[in-house]
């Protein structure tokens, strides 16, 4: 499932037509990332970089890139390396950013479940290893919250 906004019924005659993808509305990417990275346990935001970036234990795991469409995420050089053969369109990422344990994340393509998982997998290597081990235990009700 790629990221779109919900359909709304049209509140007059005009109708709006929806979106294609996150690119046609980018305040909406923010959203999305914001929720998926504070229902991770210890998960702070706060400013990174002059943008909105997401810490837990003051640890960095994530920011909005100054384009607002593109998001930084910490994780292993492996699965950079992996996500970005895998889907070279989404995952991707630049000199700069080369030497550093990070991959660079197209929010205008990227699925929900990947996106919830990459973040997972940055929330995992910096949270405490109590609070993994809690948010394991809780996994059969959160997905039975889910259905």
């Amino acid at each position: 499932m790629i990221l779109q906004p919900r359909e709304t019924k049209p509140t007059s005659s005009h109708v709006t037509p929806r979106a294609k993808n996150l690119r046609d509305r980018p305040s909406t990417h923010l959203q999305v990332v914001r929720r998926l990275a504070l229902a991770l346990p210890g998960v702070e935001e706060g400013p990174s970089y002059g943008t909105p970036g997401f810490r837990v234990r003051g640890k960095f795991l994530a920011r909005l890139w100054e384009d607002g469409e593109t998001l930084v995420v910490k994780c292993a050089y492996e699965e950079r390396d992996f996500r970005m053969q895998a889907d070279p369109g989404t995952f991707f990422t630049t000199d700069h950013y080369r030497g550093y344990p990070t991959v660079l994340v197209r929010l205008g393509r990227v699925r929900v479940s990947d996106l919830r998982e990459v973040l997972e997998e940055a929330w995992r290597r910096n949270a405490p290893k109590r609070a993994v081990t809690e948010y394991d235990r809780a996994a059969p009700a959160r997905r039975g919250q889910l259905s």
